[in-house]
């Protein structure tokens, strides 16, 4: 970075005055990742700004003055005037923001000690500081070593507190949890998953606590508005962290939090057994107590053996629910369904995946039924209404579990499902062959029948065998680079806009493919036609690619 640059432009807001470190703030208020990091920021300022060795100086990217201003009124620091434009412009362009929040930190000559301000702001607050390589260094090397070093008090205790609180607001000694199961439930009340699981685990700790166990729970509440924090913990059995203890953001990059909910395990010795046991409690209950390596090697035996044991009854039957309805809303017996193959297939109205899908899907079926071959399809539907229901399933020809059916929230545990479209096949002896069979369609079509693995390799067979003689490389006009022959799943052409699969001719570098057709100018390749409706996804859903996932 450019030294004599950054003076300059400093210079002209008349700033060479300040001394000690400068943090670059690229931020706007239309943007709410900026909203939410500006109060972590002020927070480690106002702690710094006592020392008068750090200050911060905010690069508005706000389109106009009134919005600059209310959003700056909030901030503590400095700023660039919205009306100098020109240095606000030329900053971006010397610090090459791409994206804000954008916190870049200047030692006391100007020289650039990161760019990476906000991850470390997020990562170390205040213990972050002076943010040179060597203090983010030593920052690692003691969260290794405290890994190493685990107990209880070095996790669950901090500089000013050795307490968690009950939901009365007592104070427990972090002492008199030794030598116990500690669960630290990471969860946030405004996440749908986490309301969801939050009774399930209420009733497992209730369960454990009346048997006499060793268990706490300790919340560890992600949640931004201290009422929402007050309303989740009245309502829960357990302890907690302080609302907003600076322990939070360090505890979930202690633990690597990737997903909500999360419950880590920390076992009698302080040492954590388990980095998420959400699952498994939603699947097992108490059952998973003491979330032991032996208790889920236990689990994983009884598991392969119920799998072994499978029937489609025991899949599809929960107690007086022992039915599947067809078209005109009669019920068909579960029991008429055994000795089929059947298809699962988690679907919604509301996803634009999901109705890309149907189509080859309707395909298939007809095509395999034509066969007379031994098949049916189930729709397990995730629409929100009865009406989006029956306005789905009137183009399928199938069978599906009523709207509403409780056996579709048992179904999605026991499947994982956690996108949309999916599709489970199930054998004629009632056991899972495959949880792939959308991929499987979606590439081979009605060749995919009967969904085994040994189905796979004799198409895989039969694909190897039509590559023989093609070249290895080609070089075509459409495209600079030479092309490679690839195995690949389901592609667009860039030659033809058609839909190709398994093989083509690509370019890695730049995501081209060319069918085998294309590239060669033989009809070498499969192809079908491309048809995706788009529609915005479903609250708590979010479409990405070619599927829809929750949270």
């Amino acid at each position: 970075m450019e030294i004599m640059k950054i003076y300059e432009l400093l210079l002209r807001v008349k700033l060479d005055s300040l001394k000690g470190k400068i943090g670059l703030y690229f931020s706007a208020s239309w943007c709410g990742p900026c909203q939410r990091f500006t109060p972590i920021l002020a927070e480690v300022y106002n702690e710094l700004s006592r020392q008068g060795d750090f200050e911060v100086i905010f690069v508005s990217g706000d389109e106009d003055d009134e919005a600059f201003k209310g959003y700056f009124s909030k901030m503590p620091w400095l700023a660039v005037p919205f009306s100098d434009s020109e240095t606000r412009d030329k900053l971006d362009e010397l610090f090459k923001v791409m994206g804000i929040p954008h916190l870049v930190i200047l030692d006391e000559n100007g020289k650039v000690l990161s760019d990476g301000g906000v991850e470390i702001i997020r990562e170390y607050g205040v213990e972050g500081y002076p943010f040179t390589v060597e203090r983010i260094k030593e920052m690692k090397e003691q969260e290794e070593r405290a890994k190493r070093e685990q107990s209880l008090r070095s996790v669950l205790t901090s500089h000013s507190r050795d307490f968690v609180i009950s939901s009365d607001g007592r104070k427990i000694s972090v002492s008199d949890l030794e030598g116990k199961t500690i669960g630290l439930y990471f969860s946030m009340s405004s996440y749908k998953a986490s309301a969801e699981f939050t009774p399930r685990l209420v009733e497992v700790y209730e369960k454990l606590k009346g048997k006499g166990e060793s268990f706490e729970i300790v919340l560890i509440s992600l949640d931004d508005e201290e009422e929402s924090f007050k309303r989740d913990l009245g309502s829960m059995p357990w302890l907690a962290l302080p609302f907003k203890d600076k322990s939070r953001e360090k505890l979930a990059r202690y633990f690597e939090l990737s997903t909500l909910p999360t419950l880590v395990i920390i076992g009698p010795d302080g040492k954590t057994l388990h980095s998420n046991v959400a699952e498994a409690i939603e699947e097992h209950g108490v059952g998973a107590f003491p979330f032991t390596p032996e208790k889920f090697a236990e689990l994983a035996e009884i598991q392969r053996a119920k799998e072994e044991s499978q029937t489609l009854e025991s899949v599809l039957v929960s107690g007086d629910l022992d039915f599947v309805v067809g078209k005109n809303g009669g019920k068909v017996p579960v029991s008429d369904l055994a000795g089929k193959t059947i298809l699962l297939y988690f679907s919604a109205h509301w996803c634009p995946p999901c109705r890309a899908f149907l189509p080859k899907l309707i395909d298939a079926y007809k095509k395999i039924k034509e066969r007379n071959e031994s098949l049916e399809v189930v729709f397990i539907s995730s629409d929100r209404d009865q009406t989006s229901f029956d306005e789905f399933f009137k183009g399928m020809p199938w069978l599906a579990l009523p709207f509403g059916d409780a056996r579709k929230a048992s179904l999605s545990r026991k499947f994982k499902v956690s996108g949309i479209p999916m599709l489970v096949a199930i054998g004629p002896s009632g056991r899972t062959i495959t949880k792939e069979a959308r991929d499987m369609i979606a590439v081979h079509g009605a060749e995919a029948y009967p969904f085994t693995e040994e189905r796979m390799k004799e198409i895989d067979g039969q694909y190897n065998e039509m590559a023989k003689g093609w070249p290895e490389n080609v070089k075509h006009a459409l495209h600079e680079h030479e092309l490679v022959l690839d195995r690949c799943g389901v592609y667009s052409c860039d030659g033809c806009d058609e839909e190709g699969r398994v093989w083509a001719f690509s370019c890695d570098e730049c995501d081209f493919c060319l069918h085998p057709n294309c590239a060669l100018g033989e009809d070498k390749g499969t192809k079908d036609d491309k048809s995706e409706e788009q529609n915005p996804s479903k609250e708590g859903w979010r479409c990405d690619g070619g599927l829809c996932y929750k949270g």
